[in-house]
């Protein structure tokens, strides 16, 4: 009897066995993809062979297989990798594979397999794989692809194999001349990229002349001063590069320098480029000389990134017919941006100007006007409109909301976020959402997808993910309000509009609560180390320790804190305190100018701060904090008033110097 009431049990006894199993199988798993995610990012390719098959029937076992197979690239069998395309077909893993080993074909120089593999490649975003697409036509069947390399080369920031084989090919075909080759040199020396300068500069100087080269990049004062100026092409080459090398650190020096020894030397557009590179440097520095720099030249020779500093320089110092004179003078794409659409409508707008001026200046703003940035809330004011909450877009019926969660790639991508593997999940979610792919989401699938993070508080890529919306805009998915009881509490007991404090938390940290910068800072409010003891000090947090800075509650009553302190020292400027928030406060001190310096309005202020991080950081706490403001009042908002002036400081007002 007993025996049989055992043998009855068996079968209970081993489903309920199972279920703990189960369990923890499925937590080792999710440890096995963690310690791949590591093995990975130290290139500890046993390591992963090793752990590989526990991944297998995991969520996220393409991430896996991708890399174990990833790590040993360079040795892996083609069949393997054939393998790795047709198990995992259609994901972004596979993409991202296929991309990878195009890179290593094309560094391989193995352009029969590149072409094999390359009309499966959906992504399409990679420059190098593109040049090496290009050397690939240029070899099979002689296109001349000049002006698209040409495009691909000068946009690329760092030093490529593809690009510089590709325009090697082109130059040796004499598809590319000296002009091309060096405007690439030049562009390179201007951003600072000078491997980068002289790898293009190779293409034309023998090696005979490498040690000028050096000299120029190198020691651009010795070359200006010591060379003798002549109408030789390398040497007047060599001296625009040296001049745009000391210009960024002497913008006085290397003007005096074209000035008294080159400029009779050199051709007008070399000119003209020398003249942009100092008068960049000289509106970084706020110098008073920049608009004379620039005019040394006509705009219509500079290339758009020095015209859009001429703009700023003229802009700071009133000068509107400049503005509109350098932005007219850009090319057809930067000229079409927001921000030179409103500038130029501006100055179209000063005293002086025709009716029918005005009426350009009345229709370029109707182009831009809406309530999604910076200068398209600007626009809509400066037509008379104030700044409202779009309607909302059709409510998503269950098949929509059904659909964005059972897609494969936005569940992998949450599974991955979810297990801490942020970069994995974030790479995927935007591959899967990506209006430029091939059976791309269109709006409707687009704010499904993004009501499907928002519900997971993934909020990065809930506001991410709206925003590529184009016909609708949902409101609630751009602009959410998580931790809204703590932010807003906080925020009014020390005085702060919650809308600034929202608009700075969306653009810091998009609402993620451990964000880490870079830099080390941290938190929905990325408060760096140094910043949070000093700050905890200040409002009575005596027992602040450093672990806690990522706790929600500590993080916003410190960020809040500071931002209070700054906000408070620089007289309730949100501009300007939002710009110390990012740059610390001593830059926006030097910003706003010396004593005697006029006052500007704030928007030509932002736009001319020398850090391209800050100046983008301003405009866009700004712009939230107006929507926001909107979203919390019900009622319409005026980014214009949220601009005061800004001038030199009023020495009447005490200096907070302690602030970090």
């Amino acid at each position: 009897m007993q025996f049989r009431t055992i043998l009855t049990l068996i079968p209970l006894i081993g489903a309920l066995s199972s279920l703990p199993a189960c369990a923890q199988s499925s937590a080792a798993m999710d440890d096995t993809l963690v310690q791949m995610g590591q093995a990975f990012k130290n290139n500890n390719s046993r390591r992963l062979t090793e752990l590989l098959p526990s991944a297998r029937g995991h969520v996220l076992e393409p991430w896996a297989a991708y890399w174990e197979l990833r790590a040993r690239l360079d040795s892996a069998s083609g069949q393997e990798i054939s393998d790795f395309f047709m198990r995992y077909a259609g994901t972004y893993q596979e993409d991202r594979l296929r991309n990878d080993w195009l890179l290593l074909l094309g560094q391989r120089r193995d352009w029969l397999q590149f072409a094999q593999v390359l009309p499966g490649f959906r992504m399409n975003d990679d420059r190098e794989v593109r040049c090496y697409t290009l050397v690939l036509e240029h070899l099979v069947s002689g296109l001349d692809r000049s002006e698209e390399l040409k495009v691909q080369w000068y946009r690329q920031k760092e030093p490529g194999d593809a690009c510089f084989l590709a325009a090697k090919l082109h130059h040796d075909a004499g598809k590319l001349d000296a002009d091309d080759v060096w405007r690439k040199a030049r562009l390179a020396v201007d951003a600072r990229q000078l491997r980068t300068a002289r790898l293009a500069a190779a293409l034309l100087v023998p090696s005979a002349a490498d040690r000028s080269v050096s000299e120029a990049l190198n020691n651009p004062e010795r070359f200006l001063l010591k060379t003798t100026p002549t109408r030789t092409p390398l040497t007047q080459e060599l001296a625009v590069l040296a001049l745009a090398r000391w210009a960024d650190s002497n913008p006085d020096g290397a003007a005096q320098a074209l000035t008294s020894r080159w400029a009779s030397h050199l051709s007008e557009s070399q000119r003209a480029f020398a003249w942009g590179a100092i008068g960049k440097q000289a509106t970084f520095k706020l110098s008073p000389d920049a608009m004379g720099y620039f005019s040394n030249a006509g705009p219509q020779r500079m290339i758009d990134d020095h015209l859009t500093w001429r703009t700023r320089a003229a802009l700071r110092q009133n000068q509107w017919t400049d503005a509109l004179q350098a932005i007219e003078a850009m090319s057809q794409d930067s000229a079409a941006e927001a921000t030179w659409v409103y500038w130029r409508a501006r100055a179209l707008m000063q005293p002086g100007r025709t009716e029918s001026e005005r009426a350009t200046a009345q229709h370029l703003l109707q182009t831009i006007a809406d309530s999604k940035g910076f200068y398209e809330m600007l626009a809509l004011e400066a037509l008379g409109q104030a700044i409202t909450t779009p309607p909302p877009p059709p409510r998503l019926t269950p098949e929509e909301k059904n659909a964005a969660r059972a897609n494969p790639g936005l569940q992998r991508a949450l599974a991955a976020i979810r297990l801490g593997l942020r970069s994995e999940g974030v790479k995927e979610w935007n591959y899967t959402t990506n209006l430029h792919q091939s059976g791309g989401m269109n709006d409707r699938e687009l704010l499904a997808a993004a009501e499907l993070a928002c519900s997971n508080e993934v909020w990065d890529r809930c506001i991410n993910t709206s925003e590529r919306t184009r016909s609708v805009t949902d409101i609630t998915q751009r602009f959410p309000m998580p931790h809204q009881t703590a932010v807003v509490t906080r925020s009014r007991s020390i005085g702060l509009d919650p809308a600034y404090v929202y608009g700075l938390i969306r653009q810091e940290s998009r609402f993620i609560t451990d964000a880490r910068s870079g830099v080390g800072a941290s938190g929905l409010m990325q408060v760096m180390p140094a910043t949070a003891r000093w700050t905890a000090r200040k409002i009575g947090l005596t027992d602040f320790a450093p672990h806690q800075i990522t706790d929600r509650d500590t993080n916003i009553a410190i960020g809040t804190g500071y931002l209070k302190l700054v906000l408070d020292d620089f007289a309730g400027s949100m501009p300007m305190a939002a710009a110390a928030y990012n740059a610390g406060p001593g830059r926006p001190r030097i910003w706003r100018g010396l004593p005697g310096s006029p006052t500007l309005e704030a928007a030509v202020w932002a736009e001319t701060i020398p850090f391209s991080e800050t100046r983008d950081y301003v405009k866009k706490v700004l712009s939230n904090t107006t929507m926001y403001a909107a979203i919390i009042s019900g009622t319409p908002q005026s980014l214009l008033a949220r601009l005061s002036p800004v001038g030199p400081r009023d020495f009447a007002r005490p200096e907070n110097t302690e602030l970090p």
